[in-house]
């Protein structure tokens, strides 16, 4: 070796940002190895490699034995002493070797090693850029689609967007620019493995934080997330400045913020309702578009029971349940929903129970 090859390894390394003692590291067990596989020896080897020159040097090592059974890897007290006379039981003796043609044979093992650890190396690199990345959004760019599976290309390295992680009826095309949640990093032997989604509520989340100014400044807080991915979300949201609105803050000047996070999830319906401590008035809030005529907190049942005007009833239950369904998932509360001619009905009927009783 000599110094045109360190001075190519320490670029090599500045170029991949991987730190030059790994490679240098790299090529001492290089050395090693290609002794020990070209010299048939099982003997214990230790390499110095100078880091400006280039120069190797390899050394035997034995320990000091009162009786030698393994003559490769012990040497005899007598012998020992006859080195250096301040040889003692257990030391280790070195012994330069300098074994013919081997510079050539070195180099190419260490070549290859090198290679490996490169990999290795940047494998390690990107997953210690993403692991703590985890929870968080990622802007990606469509590779391929095979069996279902999409593949994402995320710069130095490609996202996996599985199909239980897509939104129903969304198409990724090829070339595509589209915003992703990591939902895990895992370390295999094939590198990292990146575990993207589009379903996420966490995903959602992020996206306001990136639209909304007040939010990634800790002004509005995010209370909850409620999704249904690609049909219906609800998000509730609280100010902790009484002179900002928290719901007129996301949905922006003309609804420009939230018709970006929108756009972004291909028209997904998003209703923003302000977080109450009050559970009768967020689960009436957490209802919206519905207006809520009355509400009545069962804190022991953790039921909320709802009365809203006839004409409102099947706007409060929605589509199939879903508003009803996304504003119990938001709230955390069960809720029990009548219009105002049922609620009558009802304790009409409970009036008559109690008076034949």
């Amino acid at each position: 070796m000599n110094s045109e090859f360190v001075q190519a390894i320490k670029l090599l390394g500045k170029e991949k940002g991987i730190n030059p003692e790994i490679l240098f590291q790299a090529v001492e067990e290089a050395v090693v190895s290609a002794y020990k596989k070209n010299y048939d020896s099982s003997q214990t080897v230790r390499v110095v490699l100078n880091k400006e020159s280039g120069e190797f040097h390899v050394y035997e090592q034995r320990k000091v034995v009162d009786e030698v059974v393994r003559p490769h890897d012990e040497i005899a007290l007598a012998q020992a002493q006859a080195i250096n006379p301040d040889y003692v039981v257990g030391d280790i003796v070195e012994q330069e070797v300098f074994p013919k043609d081997f510079s050539r044979v070195a180099v190419m093992n260490a070549k290859q090693i090198i290679t490996q650890r490169i990999r290795e190396a940047e494998r390690n690199i990107v997953y210690d850029k993403y692991v703590g990345r985890e929870d968080d959004i990622v802007t990606g760019i469509v590779q391929r689609v095979e069996r279902g599976t999409v593949f994402v290309e995320l710069g130095s390295t490609i996202g996996i967007l599985t199909a239980n992680e897509q939104i129903p009826g969304e198409r990724y095309v090829s070339h595509e620019r589209m915003k992703f949640y990591i939902v895990e990093v895992k370390k295999t032997g094939k590198g990292p493995q990146i575990m993207l989604s589009r379903t996420h509520p966490g995903l959602l989340k992020r996206l306001f934080e990136l639209q909304v100014p007040e939010i990634h400044d800790g002004v509005v807080e995010i209370k909850s997330v409620a999704r249904e991915a690609g049909m219906r979300s609800k998000i509730a949201v609280a100010s902790n400045d009484p002179k900002v609105d928290p719901v007129g803050a996301c949905v922006g000047h003309k609804g420009l913020r939230v018709q970006a996070v929108v756009d972004e999830l291909r028209g997904e319906k998003i209703d923003i309702v302000k977080y109450n401590d009050d559970p009768a008035t967020y689960v009436s809030n957490a209802l919206s578009p519905a207006q809520v005529v009355h509400a009545d907190a069962d804190e022991a049942g953790k039921i909320c029971r709802i009365v809203v005007p006839d004409f409102q009833l099947s706007l409060a239950i929605g589509k199939e349940g879903q508003n009803a369904r996304l504003a119990a998932k938001l709230t955390g509360w069960k809720i029990d929903i009548k219009s105002q001619s049922q609620a009558e009905a009802a304790a009409a009927s409970a009036k008559e129970d109690g008076e034949e009783q």
